[in-house]
């Protein structure tokens, strides 16, 4: 029957072969033709196939029929040829009708490999796939390469139908004369054998292999049958296909695409040693094979017969004299699905979640063929190891022993780009700054109590709500409705206990001011903010080692929330929390954190990359400039204060956050966070710690370093981590210096606190004050009976207040500094 047209003549670069291109899809195009071809198949196909834009004029029909009667005896010679194989050998079934029954079907598809790459578009972070193979459009490949490929294997692949009559019967007489069985299989065979999936070694194999090749040159022209064995077969050194093959030889940076003439092309040396392995690129018992690198004597003689056939066919004009340098080969390195040794490879799962959602299902993820852009910035990547990595020379961890774990989070909070992502040093162990999964995708843990790092969240749902960071809240009262605050020990210092505005307790990190907070706002409520914020996912309320979508869970589910949620009680991941802080930073517009900046699949014509999605950024304004203008304004004087103020001037917002270890018994922490980051760069440490006692894992208590018992708190190693890490990167990337926003007082006067009414401020005196009250005139002992606005000058004024003038302490559980 008669095959539909598989597409337009190439009129690009050369054909692999050196003959004009007749059409046809490119390697790994859908299916060209009807799934069944038979015998009279030929005749049809050569009276539509098209012909190129400057290719020679389509034949006179009598030399058209003269081609078909050539094809139709070739083809009885295939009978032939089956039979006398058949009669010498096993003896399988007749010969036309084993012609007949044989069926041709279009080669499926070839698995690829895929390239997740960063977004300086060259860097790359992992590949995933089940193929090291790039497929290439056959019109594309430098044509010196099928030469060579040819010269090596098949020299006379322009002058035979697809099988070679005197092999086949060479092969016949050697199998009936006690030798191998073996078959001189063309390369239309090899491809029919790939194809065909004929792996077994028999001769009903070799009968149905070149009846099959017979069939496919019938199907498909010359070039596209060298061009989809160059695709297919394999070159040693794990690399399936050509464009693998080059890489793997002569470097990433070479291209079986490149043409003659252009930097970096494929020369003919190059080519015959590339071809010279497929006879046998790996190592056997009997024989060390062609790599140059396991076997340079045999591999420089099978390179020579290479080039001679070359000269013979007039394919180069001159013989090489010198071999070409070779890339050595390292055989532990990875080829397909690689990235599990370096810290970026725990970004694929996120990558092929975005893909899913995109649409590329996981069965088009595994056939591979993608390039797909991130986000990662290696320069930002860079500084996120440097600083988080405990062997790391610079890192504030690098004094700790292997039980320490650290997280950090980069995301860009105008865009959502994820710049860096660090949750352990390699790509396949725990993630320690997001979610993990088992092998059927189910969620297996991940996250930590923030502790007092979670307060942004809360202040964010109370300011939302009309309070302002000017009411009071009692910090000292441990008990709401009789029910006592559990987690917390942290002691106010520097308030009046009973009268402790919220701005101080968000600076001093004080734990029942938000306790109450929640309970007066709904833990529903806070729940809610930090979902708009950036958090997903937390853990449940109700059953351990299960989480709650924030995104999906309404009502009364977030209503089983504890009132502790307002400090941090509940886990969530070091991503969601870099996700959460980076919207504070953007003046409260939301941008979802992501992977991916686009996805490219490769042009079936040109080979080049064609882009199939592209990231769409839209920023949501989910909360109140005014509000978080005026959060920004009190979390700038933490970092300050904690000794963590960025280097060349840069502004930046920070939150410590503290959780202890256990019950809290003991007095220990269990983990340590600082979030923060600049307009242009928001970052979360966490830092804890865990060890395998009996093939279980088990937490333990945090330390400063330097040995002791120094328990670690968030404004210690973790925010010296994150001061790290936000130098380095803001130096790498020379980000600019955007300020924040002026602050804002807002806040509904109406809305009270739990604690007292603030103390009026004294009247304007200069500061004279007797026992706690302002000098009535004529009361000052520096200055008896003078001008009351002008009191004089003398001793300092007497301070009887025993709440005010001592400092903040730098410790406590659950919350703390």
């Amino acid at each position: 029957m008669g095959s539909a047209s598989v597409g337009s003549a190439s009129v690009g670069a050369a054909p692999v072969g050196g003959r004009a291109s007749v059409g046809s899809a490119s390697v790994g195009a859908a299916p060209v033709g009807a799934a069944k071809v038979g015998a009279s198949a030929a005749v049809a196909r050569a009276a539509v196939r098209p012909t190129p834009p400057g290719s020679t004029p389509p034949k006179p029909a009598k030399d058209l029929a003269k081609a078909a009667k050539k094809r139709r005896r070739t083809n009885l010679l295939t009978v032939a040829a089956a039979v006398l194989v058949i009669v010498l050998g096993a003896g399988v079934v007749g010969g036309a009708y084993f012609f007949d029954d044989v069926q041709f079907t279009e080669p499926k598809a070839e698995d690829q490999v895929s390239q997740i790459v960063a977004a300086d578009n060259k860097t790359v972070v992992a590949t995933i796939g089940n193929s090291t193979r790039s497929l290439v459009p056959y019109q594309g490949i430098n044509p010196i390469i099928g030469q060579a490929v040819m010269a090596a294997e098949d020299k006379n692949f322009y002058d035979h139908g697809g099988i070679d009559m005197k092999g086949i019967a060479r092969a016949a007489w050697n199998n009936f004369t006690g030798g191998d069985q073996q078959g001189a299989s063309t390369i239309t065979q090899q491809y029919a054998r790939h194809a065909a999936e004929l792996k077994e070694i028999s001769y009903n194999r070799k009968l149905r292999e070149a009846v099959i090749a017979r069939k496919m040159e019938d199907h498909y022209s010359k070039e596209e049958i060298l061009g989809r064995y160059l695709n297919s077969v394999y070159f040693g050194r794990g690399a399936n296909g050509i464009e693998a093959a080059v890489k793997a030889y002569f470097g990433p940076n070479r291209s079986s695409l490149t043409q003659p003439g252009q930097k970096g092309a494929i020369t003919a040396s190059e080519a015959a040693v590339i071809a010279s392995v497929i006879k046998q690129p790996e190592p056997s018992k009997t024989h060390r094979g062609y790599d140059p690198q396991n076997n340079r004597p045999d591999a420089e003689i099978r390179w020579k017969y290479t080039l001679a056939n070359m000269l013979e066919k007039g394919w180069i004009k001159q013989l090489p004299t010198a071999y070409p340098k070779v890339q050595k080969f390292d055989p532990d390195a990875c080829r397909n699905s690689c990235g599990g040794d370096n810290a970026t490879g725990k970004i694929v799962k996120y990558v092929k979640q975005e893909l899913r959602a995109i649409g590329i299902s996981d069965a088009e993820q595994k056939k591979g063929g993608l390039r797909i852009t991130t986000t990662i910035n290696p320069a930002v990547q860079k500084a996120a190891e440097t600083a988080a990595m405990r062997t790391s020379s610079k890192s504030p961890l690098r004094k700790l022993d292997a039980t320490y774990k650290t997280a950090l989070v980069a995301i860009d909070p105008q865009t959502g780009h994820v710049l860096a992502y660090y949750g352990g040093s390699d790509g396949v162990g725990w993630d320690y700054a997001g979610p993990n999964y088992n092998s059927d995708g189910d969620f297996i843990g991940g996250g930590r109590p923030p502790g007092s790092s979670f307060k942004i969240y809360t202040l964010l749902a109370a300011l939302s709500d009309g309070y302002g960071l000017d009411t009071t809240w009692d910090s000292e009262a441990k008990k709401v409705g009789g029910d006592a605050i559990n987690n917390s020990s942290r002691t106010n210092f520097t308030c009046d206990k009973r009268r402790c505005p919220l701005d101080e307790a968000t600076v001093q990190s004080y734990n029942f001011p938000f306790y109450h907070l929640a309970a007066a706002l709904g833990p529903d409520k806070v729940a809610e903010a930090a979902h708009k914020a950036g958090i997903q996912f937390i853990s449940s309320p109700t059953k351990i080692g299960a989480r709650v979508d924030l995104g999906k869970a309404k009502g009364d589910a977030l209503k089983q929330y504890g009132n502790e949620i307002g400090y941090g009680q509940y886990a969530i991941t070091a991503l969601d929390h870099a996700n959460g802080v980076a919207t504070l930073a953007n003046e409260g517009r939301y941008n979802k954190a992501h992977f991916v900046k686009s996805v490219q699949k490769r042009d079936e014509k040109t080979g080049k990359f064609k882009t199939f999605h592209t990231e769409r950024i839209k920023a949501t304004q989910v909360f109140d400039p005014n509000v978080v203008a005026a959060i920004d304004h009190v979390l700038q004087k933490i970092p300050g204060k904690n000794g963590q103020n960025l280097r060349s001037g840069y502004e930046a917002i920070g939150k410590s956050g503290t959780w202890e270890y256990k019950d809290g018994k003991s007095g220990e922490n269990g983990d340590a966070w600082w979030v923060g980051g600049t307009p242009n760069l928001a970052a979360t440490v966490w830092i804890g710690r865990e060890k395998v006692v009996k093939d279980k894992m088990q937490l333990m208590p945090i330390y400063k370093p330097g040995g002791g018992k120094k328990g670690m708190t968030g404004g210690s190693t973790p925010g010296d981590t994150w001061k790290v890490f936000m130098d380095l990167a803001n130096k790498a990337m020379d980000a600019e210096k955007s300020r924040f926003p002026a602050d804002v007082k807002v806040g509904d006067p109406s809305k009270k606190g739990n604690g007292l009414d603030p103390l009026p401020p004294p009247p304007e005196n200069n500061g004279c004050i007797l026992g706690g009250t302002v000098c009535p005139p004529g009361t000052d002992p520096n200055n008896p009976g003078g001008d009351p606005n002008n009191p004089g000058t003398g001793t300092p004024p007497i301070n009887n207040d025993p709440n005010t003038g001592f400092p903040g302490n730098g410790g406590g559980n659950g919350g703390g500094r």
